[in-house]
């Protein structure tokens, strides 16, 4: 064992065992004597440092290989629902994809329920780096099928989840969190989830009642203080707008890495740095989804964020774009949108190398190139765009629909810099 793991090992022998720990961390050992834990997981995935988050529908198969071309390290799948991936084998099919190419990647599963949650990682065991548990998802269908950050009260169950995963999986445990409005019950809680076996913890530093119109800013200052209570690798999720923002976060909290939802999704080039324009990107992907079979709903979504700034401006391709079933379609949308960027493009005086900032510190960018999606309450022509892809998705499963494309790790947006948190913690 290393000194983490024998530290971690004493501080759970020293505490009152819950009952529903069957084997002590030694039996585990022997039973799973080559599965890794805490640092050497981490180090065998590559020692990652940017990390693509799991968003429903949104970080499928297609999308984390352009992620991984733009200097992602590690992506997360999708939140599949345990329960259906076990009973469903058309849901499996069309949710789990994989090839050689994406390593390393973590399944991440939401549930409510033990033996159902080891059933569905079970399935995964042999493709993945590890299973990662749902402990962060705010919204609506999360209250109602009780999984996500509608767990963070019940203690119990949580340990209960993770446990039945470290104590009988072949490969890791992972898990994400939501941070409490206490620092001290945050650091409980996330020890907790070491204790009961979670070999990486993924901290979102935002209330469950953040999401939304009320995102408002992470706070790093709990995730550092989870970072310096707990023995295993910890990353960041929350206020990474720009690919400087990542370094700034690990300074600021000691993490390993640093996760991102919503930013990578209006900019999958965001880990390398690079000012790209729209329209490669979306072709990129396209020619991806040629060869890696997408669903139309997912490849829809992708180009509505991509285009996000373009769409009001052309709002006769917005609507092609929510009409478009077929990659005929998507294709001819791209070539019809890309010839007028370019000439949008060849008007312009913009010159990548000059950073211009608004009077909040955000940067200004053209409409044609990739940039995080800032959200303002009266920005009505972004509506319109949800407005018309929502009406096009009416026949996406509801699970999806009410939690999906990096909602439950949204950027933040409020008219501030994110350079004011990071200067304040």
């Amino acid at each position: 064992m290393t000194v983490a793991e024998t530290t971690m090992a004493a501080a759970t022998a020293a505490a009152k065992v819950p009952e529903h720990f069957t084997m002590t961390e030694d039996e585990i050992i022997a039973k799973f004597p080559t599965r890794l834990r805490g640092f050497d997981l981490y180090r065998k995935m590559g020692s990652p440092k940017n990390i693509v988050a799991p968003m429903v529908d949104q970080s499928e198969l297609a999308w984390r290989m352009l992620s991984r071309n733009y200097g992602a390290d590690l992506c997360y799948t999708p939140m599949f629902n345990a329960k259906v991936f076990t009973n469903e084998q058309k849901y499996r099919d069309e949710q789990w994809q994989t090839n050689e190419t994406d390593r390393p990647v973590i399944v991440q599963f939401c549930a409510n329920d033990p033996d159902i949650l080891l059933k569905a990682a079970s399935l995964v065991a042999g493709q993945a780096d590890a299973v990662d548990l749902n402990l962060g998802c705010p919204q609506h269908i999360a209250r109602r099928g009780h999984y996500g950050s509608f767990l963070m009260d019940e203690w119990e169950l949580v340990s209960k989840l993770i446990r039945k995963l470290h104590e009988n999986l072949e490969i890791p445990v992972t898990a994400k969190i939501r941070v409490f409005p206490e620092i001290e019950k945050t650091v409980e809680y996330a020890k907790m989830v070491e204790a009961a076996g979670a070999q990486i913890i993924t901290v979102h530093g935002r209330l469950r009642e953040q999401k939304g119109h009320k995102t408002g800013l992470a706070d790093w200052t709990k995730i550092k203080a989870v970072k310096d209570a707990v023995n295993v690798p910890v990353f960041a999720n929350g206020n990474i707008l720009y690919q400087e923002d990542i370094q700034r976060c690990i300074d600021a909290t000691n993490v390993e890495g640093v996760m991102t939802a919503e930013t990578n999704l209006y900019n999958p080039a965001l880990f390398s740095g690079k000012i790209l324009p729209t329209w490669q990107l979306a072709e990129e992907y396209l020619e991806i989804c040629n060869d890696v079979p997408t669903k139309p709903a997912y490849i829809r979504a992708h180009l509505f964020k991509l285009f996000r700034y373009s769409l009001p401006i052309h709002t006769d391709l917005r609507q092609k774009l929510a009409e478009v079933r077929d990659m005929d379609g998507f294709w001819q949308f791209i070539r019809d949108m890309k010839a007028r960027l370019i000439a949008d493009a060849e008007g312009s005086d913009f010159d990548p190398e000059v950073v211009v900032v608004d009077e909040f510190g955000y940067r200004k960018y053209p409409h044609w190139i990739c940039q995080p999606a800032l959200r303002f309450e009266h920005d009505k022509e972004h509506s319109k765009s949800k407005r018309l892809l929502n009406e096009a998705q009416a026949d996406t499963p509801a699970d999806a629909a009410d939690c999906t494309t990096g909602s439950c790790d949204a950027v933040d947006n409020e008219a501030k810099r994110q350079k004011t948190c990071v200067e304040s913690v």
